[in-house]
């Protein structure tokens, strides 16, 4: 069944190779580029299967050896076809995880919002560390960032930032990042040394495209007003700042980094139909109740999903029962130390769903 099924791809991957090599489709660059995006989709589950067929190959011509009469050829192939049978098992389980139902969102690029819950100013302050932290691993990987919206305090920490995160498979790297992230630790401003528990949201959004998600411009309220800043030259003196209403949903997105209102317009508007790309699709999985409670919950520090315990160093992703005592390194970007564990785990579940186990 499933090699039948990858017998299939194959076919659809042989007629995309052909097909971006057809002049009239390298003019019409939109589908051309749908053409390429779809091969290399693809591409991983034809290099596995090719690799399969070849270990099949090398597998067949070693069994005439274990009937040799030389002993130590006998050995040697026995040996062998140990070997390239653990590896055929091996690219049998991947090409079972590769033909997983794939998640559309997967390729898309994010919108990453973090939030200070329960906690106060350490929980603000604790925003700004996660913040730091999802940066550097953007960093590692080359992928692009850039804040779309920010509302700093006065020491050091964010009530609320979102960024944009661009590269190559940011959604599927991070989105199990959704969810509350406990912080236990002794606050600076704390004098007898007691620690605080607060908790920080974070949501994983994929990026909507125009395409995504259709918004009826009736549907908005945009209003202006004067940007708040620190004071001094920091107030801006025109009416720059925007907060869009999308009177339907009730959602509401406000913009007030940029000087520009046309530029700060632009980027709510990007939040806004993330959004409601967020919340059309938790309505069809029927996992939402109202808005996007589901996948940040309310701050409280019960539905946390992480822990990171300061003063042991530790850091704990409840989902999988995962503990490590790496916090500072998790905390300098080297997420994948969670992220391919939970990748790990959800694929084994898929795979347990998909052969009804």
């Amino acid at each position: 069944m499933m090699f039948a099924k990858v017998k299939e791809i194959e076919t659809r991957y042989n007629e995309l190779e052909a097909d971006l090599g057809k002049p009239e489709v390298v003019r019409d660059q939109k589908t051309y580029r749908a053409y390429a995006k779809e091969l290399s989709m693809l591409a991983p589950i034809i290099t596995a299967f090719r690799e399969h067929q070849s270990l099949q190959g090398e597998i067949l011509n070693n069994r005439p050896l274990l009937d040799d009469p030389d002993p130590e050829i006998r050995q040697l192939a026995r040996e062998e076809l140990d070997t390239l049978n653990s590896s055929l098992s091996e690219i049998e389980q991947n090409l079972k995880i590769l033909l997983l139902p794939k998640d559309p969102n997967d390729y898309k690029n994010i919108l990453l919002e973090i939030r200070a819950g329960t906690g106060g100013e350490e929980a603000a302050l604790f925003a700004a560390d996660l913040f730091r932290m999802y940066n550097r691993y953007a960093e590692t990987r080359s992928w692009k960032t850039e804040i779309l919206s920010q509302h700093a305090t006065g020491i050091g920490g964010f009530k609320e930032i979102i960024i944009l995160v661009e590269g190559d498979r940011v959604f599927s790297r991070l989105k199990y990042e959704s969810g509350v992230h406990r912080v236990q630790r002794v606050p600076e401003t704390e004098t007898q040394g007691r620690i605080h528990t607060s908790a920080v949201t974070v949501a994983v959004l994929p990026e909507a495209e125009e395409i995504d998600v259709e918004i009826n411009q009736d549907d908005l309220r945009i209003d202006v007003y004067r940007s708040s800043g620190c004071g001094g030259q920091h107030v801006n003196t025109t009416d720059s700042a925007v907060r869009i209403t999308h009177l339907p949903t009730g959602l509401v997105v406000t913009c007030q980094d940029e000087k520009s209102q046309h530029k700060n317009k632009a980027k709510a508007m990007k939040v806004l139909r993330s959004r409601l790309l967020d919340l059309e699709t938790a309505q069809q999985q029927s996992k939402i109740s109202e808005e996007r409670k589901t996948m940040v919950g309310s701050g409280d520090r019960s539905e946390r999903i992480r822990t990171y315990n300061f003063p042991q160093g530790r850091v704990s992703d409840h989902r999988i029962g995962l503990t490590l005592y790496k916090l500072e390194d998790l905390l300098q970007g080297n997420l994948d130390l969670v992220i391919d564990p939970l990748i790990t785990h959800f694929q084994t579940e898929a795979l347990k769903r998909a052969d009804g186990t």
